[in-house]
């Protein structure tokens, strides 16, 4: 267990709880970037609640949401998941870099937080955005639930382990979601 407790909610509005985990990544990333902080602790929840996150959004989340609004189509979802594994493939240079006190962190943290930006803006704009205005507020409460029961099972399962993301990344490669190695 890391300095930073990660929340476990067990219910809530879809779109909230996404936005949630949204301002935890951030709050993780300028601890990350603070000298002084527990950088390897934060390191560990970030990695942690990030999968977690991605992996309950691509399963339980994305899919609904293609049959439930207009704006969200196969497109958007696809995007999503690419946006998803280039987030993994950050996180895990993130992840193996040996100390949190040199410039290899540093400029992975950057990376990562270049990348996370690019992600979350976009999927609050193009995919959160037409949920909260399309889809019932019961619909977005069972979708919260389906979230949050699959980002725990993540959580429990060790979901920010290097070698579960370097897994996600292979498979991402793997999937063509992410270029081939070498390209």
């Amino acid at each position: 267990m890391t300095a930073y407790p990660i929340p476990r909610p067990v219910s809530g509005d879809v779109v909230d709880l996404i936005l949630d985990d949204h301002r935890l990544f951030e709050t993780l990333m300028r601890e990350m970037r603070d000298a002084t902080a527990d950088r390897e602790a934060a390191r560990a929840a970030f990695a942690d609640v990030l999968v977690a996150h991605g992996e309950a959004e691509e399963t339980e989340v994305y899919p609904r949401l293609e049959k439930k609004t207009d704006d969200v189509d196969a497109e958007e979802v696809h995007h999503g998941e690419e946006e998803h594994a280039q987030i993994n493939e950050a996180l895990l240079a993130l992840l193996e870099c040996k100390g949190t006190d040199t410039q290899k962190f540093d400029d992975a943290v950057e990376k990562m937080n270049e990348v996370l930006q690019h992600h979350i803006t976009e999927e609050e704009l193009t995919i959160l955005n037409p949920a909260r205005e399309e889809v019932s507020e019961a619909e977005r409460a069972t979708l919260g639930e389906a979230f949050v029961a699959a980002r725990s099972k993540h959580l429990d399962a060790g979901a920010g382990s290097v070698d579960n993301v370097r897994a996600l990344v292979k498979k991402a490669h793997d999937e063509g979601l992410l270029p081939a190695e070498g390209e």
